[in-house]
């Protein structure tokens, strides 16, 4: 089971922002950027190349509503989703990063330094 799906069942503690009956955001525990949510499916698909269209209209409509609450509409953001070996997907279960809160430089996502970021 991945570390998502133990997230969803309860087993790994979240720091939950939203949630309905499909999906779950929560704050990334190693943020690189002031906002750092994680938006996921509540089942387990392993990749954006799995899901399907209205899976993700379902999801786009979740997320919209998320930086809504969030505040940061105007602002602005970055949406993620890294897909397979080449594109640095470390967990197997379709998810989305947000980032947001300062203006975002774009480089090396996984190296990057969120004090760099302000």
């Amino acid at each position: 089971m991945c570390i998502f799906c133990k997230i969803l069942n309860k087993e790994i503690p979240s720091n939950p922002i939203s949630e309905d009956d499909k999906f779950l955001s929560f704050h990334d525990i190693n943020p690189k950027a002031p906002i750092h949510v994680l938006i996921i499916p509540k089942i387990h698909i392993d990749s954006f190349n799995d899901v399907s269209p209205q899976m993700m209209a379902d999801m786009t409509a979740f997320i919209q509503k998320l930086v809504e609450k969030l505040g940061i509409k105007e602002d602005g953001y970055r949406l993620i989703t890294n897909i397979g070996e080449h594109g640095a997907q470390e967990v197997k279960h379709l998810h989305f990063h947000l980032l947001a809160g300062s203006r975002l430089k774009w480089g090396h996502f996984t190296d990057a330094d969120p004090k760099n970021n302000l």
